[in-house]
């Protein structure tokens, strides 16, 4: 049995045996970043090889500076530090990384973000997609990550078909390769609307599982066999928040080893966030790519 401080030998003899485009079976790591206002940058973060690692910028909002909605129009609100030359460096010593910016988040200059409901969608879904365009060429983006969690009532049809209308496009004209979506348990309804309208444009399900409060492996089993029902079990990934909500710890990677054991395909893991992790040396992302390479259980 090898123990976990085994695994950057194991990690380096693949990395010598194998060839360089190697992942393993698909697993995915995403990780927010920049979403808090630290100057944070790529440099320190740990990015296996051999694992599809997708960095999501916090956040390109359509929003002016006070937080007046822009019809829209997207503006880039991540961490200055995060320019479009590091990410294209990032890029350039991990080919197997991928950048996106998330879209919204919850708030912006003290005000809380709102999904609203356009005069005219395709107005917006026109305004989206050229300022989203823009901003991929510009920070050599690969992708979205839909993470509006404000919704007024009746307006679960709108930004269905808004959203995925938008990231049909995105996709259809090859601005964008990946596209991933970030409910969480009071956002469910409108994103399992969008999910069931336009799942086959949607890659994965960055479920916010820290907000379910689960504190227990066997919670977080429970937790992620109710969203596994409502969304795509094998693009729903299990989520953790370094020094925040829900479950913490070791017992994270416990919940992982339940989930596989329950008979669920580990298939990625997301974390929130490079920000707080910068104080840990990455602990989480360490470990949890380790743990998608199997590494506990060689």
């Amino acid at each position: 049995m090898m123990r976990f401080i085994d695994c950057h030998l194991f990690l380096l003899f693949y990395a010598a045996v194998l060839p360089q485009h190697f992942t393993a079976d698909g697993k995915v790591m995403m990780e927010y970043i920049g979403a808090t206002g630290i100057p944070v940058t790529f440099d320190f973060v740990p990015v296996e090889d051999k694992i599809d690692f997708h960095f999501i910028l916090g956040f390109a909002i359509d929003a002016d500076p006070s937080g007046n909605a822009q019809n829209g129009i997207f503006s880039p609100y991540w961490a200055n530090t995060l320019t479009p030359e590091s990410v294209l460096a990032m890029k350039n010593n991990h080919p197997n990384a991928k950048a996106l910016a998330s879209l919204s988040g919850w708030s912006l200059a003290n005000k809380v973000l709102r999904w609203y409901n356009p005069k005219d969608p395709k107005l917006w879904i026109s305004n989206a997609f050229s300022s989203l365009k823009s901003i991929a060429q510009n920070y050599h983006l690969d992708g979205i990550d839909i993470d509006y969690e404000n919704f007024p009532m009746n307006s679960n049809a709108s930004f269905a078909y808004c959203i995925g209308e938008l990231t049909s496009l995105l996709k259809n004209q090859s601005v964008i390769s990946v596209a991933t979506i970030a409910p969480f348990h009071t956002t469910v309804l409108p994103y399992i609307e969008l999910f069931n309208g336009y799942g086959n444009v949607i890659d994965y399900v960055n479920h916010q599982f820290y907000t379910d409060k689960v504190r227990t492996p066997e919670a977080f089993l429970r937790a992620f066999q109710l969203r596994a029902m409502q969304f795509n079990k094998d693009k729903l990934l299990p989520s953790y928040e370094v020094n925040g909500r829900g479950i913490q710890g070791d017992a994270f990677f416990d919940a992982l080893a339940l989930l596989e054991n329950n008979g669920f395909d580990v298939n990625g893991v997301m974390i929130f966030s490079a920000d707080a992790s910068s104080s840990n040396d990455y602990y989480y992302e360490r470990k949890s790519q380790a743990f998608l390479l199997n590494c506990t259980k060689v």
